[in-house]
């Protein structure tokens, strides 16, 4: 009971705000703090489907966030590989660079991206949203760090030794042994990406929105109506678990292998 119990309160903790948020959501509005789901959840659906684009908006984040996060996983491992495994000059310089930008804060970038966006013509389009967020610093140094451990030297001299190309040594031999840690690249990076609101609500038309830009929506009025509002929430949180059940086996798979290196 001593190690299980705070086990069993994180895992109640984590899992009682999506709870509240079906339970209001299944509710009435006039409801006085309900705690178990009522039966008007579908009927709450059906007022968001009339109230926002939710399709629309559903099928841009799907577009976005997929986009996005295959881009990352793909040019961060890529690029990863590059700065554990191979040699060229200004190497270290150019791996300080990329750790550093980690500290810039995102709303700094705003106005000169949105500046750079419109010069393109691509304010309104959700290229603007997607081509940004192609590869991230922190996707690099995740799979730099990972792949130094993860792909050992004498396997990639092998692969050379029997005529691989780097390209070829790079798919067959590197990214089988990260898929872990590219699971784990790739949830986080969908998460971010389907949450991600500032900057889609500065760039793309309100007839265009994502998912969290739609959302906000529900409650811009006077007065905002709780069970329209986590219904909304409700449903869009749907994708990310998808996400998270697919890849729910590879993102156990590296955890454990990190606290067996640990």
């Amino acid at each position: 009971m001593g190690v299980y119990g705070p086990l069993i309160a994180f895992i109640l903790g984590s899992v009682f705000p999506f709870y509240w948020s079906f339970v209001v959501a299944s509710n009435d509005d006039s409801a006085d703090s309900p705690l178990l789901p009522g039966g008007k959840f579908f009927h709450n659906a059906g007022r968001v489907f009339d109230t926002i684009p939710f399709w629309k908006a559903l099928g841009n984040s799907i577009i976005v966030s997929g986009t996005v996060t295959l881009s990352v996983v793909l040019l961060s491992t890529l690029a990863g590989f590059a700065f554990a495994k191979l040699r060229f000059r200004g190497r270290g310089p150019l791996m300080v660079f990329v750790i550093a930008t980690l500290a810039v804060p995102t709303q700094l970038g705003i106005i000169p991206l949105y500046m750079a966006m419109a010069e393109f013509g691509w304010s309104g389009t959700l290229g603007a949203v997607i081509i940004p967020n192609l590869i991230t610093a922190f996707g690099v140094f995740w799979m730099r760090q990972y792949i130094v451990d993860a792909v050992p030297d004498e396997l990639i001299e092998a692969a050379r030794m029997d005529g691989c190309s780097l390209l070829r040594t790079f798919w067959h031999v590197c990214l089988p042994a990260v898929r872990p840690a590219a699971a784990m690249l790739g949830v986080f990076t969908f998460m971010m990406s389907w949450n991600d609101f500032l900057w889609p609500l500065v760039v793309l038309d309100a007839e265009n929105p994502t998912m969290q830009v739609a959302l906000e929506k529900l409650q811009s009025g006077y007065y905002v109506d709780n069970s329209l509002v986590l219904a909304g929430t409700t449903l869009a949180t749907v994708p990310i678990l998808l996400v998270f059940l697919v890849l729910g086996r590879q993102i156990v798979a590296g955890i454990m292998q990190g606290a067996v290196k640990g």
